[in-house]
């Protein structure tokens, strides 16, 4: 029932674009059935077993600073715009998107350190490794609530000012921020 392999390779093909070639070439794939798709579905089988220790890689960086790379951690808290949520080794694997709020890092001997991101992504990949990339991190302990809340008078000001909609949006923006941060710290 499955195509043979030469049928998907580009040997006999005209001239085109590799990307397009490739394209092509999953199109064709996702029409089959039988091996193919049980070796997808088989990927869950290569789990490790339940209750077996298996060490998590966090990477975490902002443009400015890396904070950990390819550190053995055991959680991770993360504010993402579908929820916060804790990454534990062999989670399943996702991306999100991150939403202003703290990072929670928990080492393994249990020892919490607390940042502050603005935005940026998380990723969760098969192998328990995690990648925390954030446009703007800070640890929370470097932090000033008295300049957080003048931020936030500051960003609420120019909301109420903001004359078109790109300063109106940039004003969100700040004011997301800036709440954030004033609720990080009390």
């Amino acid at each position: 029932d499955a195509l043979p392999i030469s049928c998907l390779g580009a040997a006999s093909a005209p001239a085109v674009h590799p990307s397009a070639m490739q394209f092509s070439a999953l199109r064709r794939l996702s029409r089959l059935r039988g091996p193919v798709t049980r070796a997808v579905r088989g990927f869950a089988a290569e789990a490790p077993a339940p209750g077996a220790p298996q060490p998590m890689s966090f990477t975490f960086c902002s443009p400015a600073e890396v904070f950990y790379s390819g550190a053995s951690v055991k959680q991770v808290d993360v504010p993402t715009l579908t929820g916060a949520f804790g990454i534990l080794p062999s989670h399943v694997p996702t991306l999100q998107v991150l939403r202003p709020g703290v990072v929670t890092v928990f080492d393994d001997e249990g020892v919490a350190s607390k940042y502050f991101v603005s935005s940026g992504s998380v990723t969760v990949n098969a192998d328990s490794s995690v990648q925390l990339l954030a446009e703007e991190a800070f640890p929370l302990d470097m932090l000033d609530v008295n300049a957080a809340k003048a931020n936030l008078d500051q960003a609420q000001a120019e909301l109420s000012n903001a004359s078109d909609e790109v300063a109106k949006a940039e004003a969100l923006i700040s004011l997301e921020a800036s709440e954030a941060i004033v609720k990080a710290l009390e």
